[in-house]
């Protein structure tokens, strides 16, 4: 069968993907941005992958008109706080337009649950979408869940951060709200098995595991998991703001992401009964063995996607391609070069950098920069990395996002999504026992320049023990397994 996939660099996309090639499904994914994409663990026969922006309707003729079923897996909840409503919708509706003019005869759509009376704008975005797709000439089937518990996940890296950072906490009142968390894995079985099933067409499923429980008792029960104790504080104080930044501080979210969470957590996400079980029969995952499998899935380093796959800043929006050619007009480039003895472990050394393994130097300085990024909104230092030996262009490492990693040509480009008055690129390069690291910055205005000035002492003291320690590498560095 061939199928269209889109969001297919998302953190649902990208475990189903597997799972539709092995059941001997042709899969058309769709990216905005072809780089992003890795598609080489794949048998080209089974993959094909197409560059389409379904906001921008000039992208759509790419998509084949051929294809059997769709799944509409695209979501823009961290785009903005106030205007991911107008895009998620508009993407709905050329989406629904488009798919029209096609062979398709079923299109899946990965949903909330929205049976509360009042809920969240992100709630409310997401039925809207729903009743958007609802409109098409084929046979939608919605499939509405709650917190997904998955290693990489937002929720469970939220709560992971949460409980393994603070021993005590103090919680808004609305973390007694209940919900009814689904393990990934269950997740993508719905998905599968939904998949050009009659007994599904033209109907809605919520989607949940066996256990219904509070806020308060998912970071209790993840705690008793780690082996850990902690107490939870309830603070009837607490508004959404004051929560929102709390996540901001704590946790690797973004603050838009944090608001739009915390808006939706005063919001009961429980299922309604249906029959879905019986159409699919499939064994629902507890809370607790799900987190134990997240965590078994980080210490075997196969952590297949990670919300932080997402892009994050405005200025990647257009494409990875766009920033892989550094700038060099109006730049300001400090070039460091040294002579190395063993090529290979220094090329180990630069393709574990970042996340638990640090920036071997200074980088504590690296953590007082994330805080600082922090207080002007941005994304800080704490994302980490998905896995701590492969990285692949568009993966997040820390409060950098990779642009070019090719072990081939003994290259790595990072783009800094820091807060600046600027951009800013990070380059390692290997050539002829050379080890060659580029920082270029590319001010904005006379900000930008005032910005450089006054941090150039420190950047001169951070890059050149940076390049040194590098260098100096002569066997791989410690892999932390619990990477982010």
């Amino acid at each position: 069968m061939k199928i269209l996939l889109t969001g297919a660099t998302g953190y649902i996309a990208k475990r189903l993907l597997p799972v539709l090639i092995s059941e001997g499904h042709e899969v058309v994914c769709c990216v905005r941005d072809r780089r992003r994409f890795d598609a080489s663990p794949y048998d080209p026969a089974y993959i094909s992958v197409i560059e389409v922006d379904f906001l921008n309707k000039t992208t759509l003729d790419s998509i084949p008109h051929d294809i059997e079923a769709a799944y509409y897996l695209i979501h823009s909840m961290t785009a903005s706080i106030d205007d991911f409503e107008c895009l998620e919708k508009e993407s709905a509706r050329n989406f629904r337009d488009y798919i029209d003019k096609t062979n398709a005869r079923q299109v899946i759509y990965l949903s909330g649950i929205v049976n509360d009376k009042l809920l969240s704008k992100h709630l409310l975005s997401r039925k809207a979408v729903e009743d958007t797709l609802k409109e098409g000439g084929y046979h939608l089937t919605t499939l509405r869940a709650g917190i997904i518990v998955g290693s990489g996940s937002a929720s469970f890296e939220i709560i992971r951060d949460l409980v393994e950072k603070l021993p005590v906490m103090v919680a808004p009142r609305w973390v007694n709200t209940r919900c009814q968390p689904i393990a990934i894995g269950n997740v993508i079985e719905y998905l599968k098995g939904v998949l050009m099933n009659e007994k599904t067409f033209g109907k809605s499923f919520d989607i949940g595991g066996p256990d219904v429980l509070s806020y308060k008792e998912m970071l209790l029960r993840f705690a008793e998991v780690r082996n850990l104790k902690r107490r939870i504080f309830v603070l009837p104080v607490l508004t959404p703001r004051l929560s929102s930044y709390f996540l901001y501080f704590i946790t690797s979210t973004s603050y838009k992401l944090a608001a739009n969470l915390v808006n939706s957590m005063k919001v009961e996400v429980v299922c309604c009964e249906n029959n879905l079980n019986k159409i699919i029969p499939i064994d629902l995952i507890s809370y607790k063995k799900a987190v134990r499998r997240a965590f078994d899935k980080i210490m075997q380093e196969e952590v297949l996607s990670s919300w932080t796959d997402a892009l994050s800043e405005r200025a990647l929006e257009r494409g990875i391609s766009r920033l892989v050619n550094m700038p060099c007009f109006g730049c300001i480039i400090d070039k460091k070069r040294r002579v190395i003895k063993d090529e290979k472990a220094v090329l180990k050394c630069i393709w574990t950098i970042g996340g638990r393994n640090g920036w071997y130097f200074a980088t504590r300085l690296w953590h007082i920069r994330g805080v600082f990024d922090k207080f002007l909104g941005g994304v800080g230092y704490h994302r980490g990395r998905r896995s701590p030996t492969r990285l692949h262009p568009g993966d997040a490492i820390d409060s950098w996002r990779v642009l070019l990693a090719s072990k081939q040509e003994k290259r790595l480009i990072l783009y800094s999504e820091l807060k600046m008055p600027g951009e800013a690129w990070l380059e390692f390069r290997i050539k002829d026992n050379v080890l060659y690291q580029t920082h270029t910055f590319r001010p904005l205005g006379l900000m930008g320049r005032i910005y450089w000035i006054a941090i150039l002492p420190v950047h001169h003291f951070i890059f050149s023990g940076m390049i040194r320690k590098i260098a100096k590498c002569r066997t791989l560095p410690k892999i932390e397994t619990a990477a982010r």
